[in-house]
């Protein structure tokens, strides 16, 4: 099975449009075949990993620019701000507008992997076990 190559994809194109059809496509498999095993192999499903890959891209905007939070919100996929900061909330805990506020004068530069590493939000009920 090609799941890697879908979760790359993600990783890739994260702003793009994604859905689990196109990415069931792109894996060679059906649509609930796909979201089966993605969430097997990964511990969440397809809709669920796009939107925590864009909700990390928010974060480290809000960290590191001056970018109003409507301009990132259109910058990393999301179509509306509403469910960009519904999303953001549920994902990382807090509003985009706090979270730039509690990181503002506080972290430095760092390299994107090592933050990637660290900061990746965790949902409750997506830990492995």
């Amino acid at each position: 099975m090609h799941l890697r190559r879908a979760k790359d994809l993600v990783d890739r194109s994260y702003a793009q449009p994604l859905d689990v059809a196109a990415l069931a496509r792109h894996a060679h498999v059906s649509p609930s075949h796909f979201s089966r095993r993605f969430k097997e192999a990964f511990g969440e499903t397809p809709y669920q990993y796009v939107l925590t890959r864009r909700v990390e891209r928010a974060q480290e905007l809000l960290r590191n620019t001056d970018l109003a939070v409507t301009d990132i919100c259109l910058e990393v996929g999301f179509q509306s701000l509403g469910s960009f900061s519904t999303a953001f909330s549920r994902v990382a805990g807090t509003s985009p507008t706090a979270y730039r506020a509690a990181w503002r004068g506080y972290a430095p530069q760092i390299p994107g992997c090592w933050a990637a590493q660290w900061t990746r939000p965790r949902t409750a009920g997506t830990e492995k076990r």
